[in-house]
């Protein structure tokens, strides 16, 4: 994240658009933040490092997610303008490391808040109510991606995965893995399964939907049997 330009400062008529409960805070706070623009696939945070700011985005998207000792990786959720990162939050909250890994999946313009300022903008009561507000909705989100995890078949998940994103998805096999937390290998073997039930068609880092409805079916826990139909030919 580094340039030879120095980093360009907003101020509130930027942010407030994206981020109304700012409007409380003290403006000059607003202009001090240096605004970082990075490119796709800059890692913001890991890990086990200390939290250095609250994120706030303007543009772009931030995938965040938990890796295994094995290399395996599980999403955990997506931050987009306007809205907050749980792990940073929990981290300033409890002085507490980051407990998982940042990335920018694109292009992105973010703030990065600094741990002294989050803070004393929690005594607004704008502020604070909005990222509490947030904090329980990414809690919930957790939670039903716990629930997925444990509770519902890989091939189950696969095929919501593959779903609500058009007729053609542009997607390799290891972004699938990483998105359900499993591994490349797995992915493939399922999806070749769904292409000779006639569901989906195979292509280099590109699927299309042929049977949605089955997939539909699939993905809602119906039994195997009941999913698996072949669409005529």
């Amino acid at each position: 994240m580094t340039s030879d330009a120095p980093p360009p400062h907003l101020d509130g008529s930027h942010w407030l658009p994206l981020y109304p409960s700012l409007a409380g805070v003290p403006q000059a706070d607003l202009l001090a933040l240096p605004v970082l623009d990075v490119p796709g696939g800059t890692v913001l945070f890991s890990a086990g490092q200390p939290c250095q700011g609250f994120p706030m985005l303007l543009s772009g998207e931030v995938q965040v997610s938990r890796q295994s000792g094995e290399g395996r990786s599980l999403e955990l959720y997506r931050v987009t303008p306007g809205e907050i990162c749980l792990v940073s939050s929990a981290g300033l909250f409890s002085h507490t490391p980051m407990s998982a890994t940042g990335v920018a999946t694109r292009p992105t313009r973010l703030a990065l808040v600094p741990p002294g300022t989050f803070l004393r903008w929690l005594a607004v009561s704008d502020f604070r109510e909005s990222v509490l507000s947030m904090f329980a909705a990414r809690m919930a989100d957790l939670t039903a991606l716990v629930d997925a995890v444990a509770f519902r078949r890989l091939d189950q998940r696969l095929a919501a995965a593959l779903l609500g994103r058009g007729q053609d998805v542009a997607v390799t096999h290891q972004a699938l893995a990483d998105e359900l937390g499993t591994v490349r290998e797995i992915v493939t073997r399922l999806l070749h399964r769904f292409e000779r039930d006639g569901w989906i068609a195979l292509s280099r880092e590109h699927i299309r939907i042929v049977h949605s409805a089955a997939l539909r079916t699939l993905a809602a826990g119906d039994a195997p049997e009941r999913a698996a139909v072949r669409k005529p030919a």
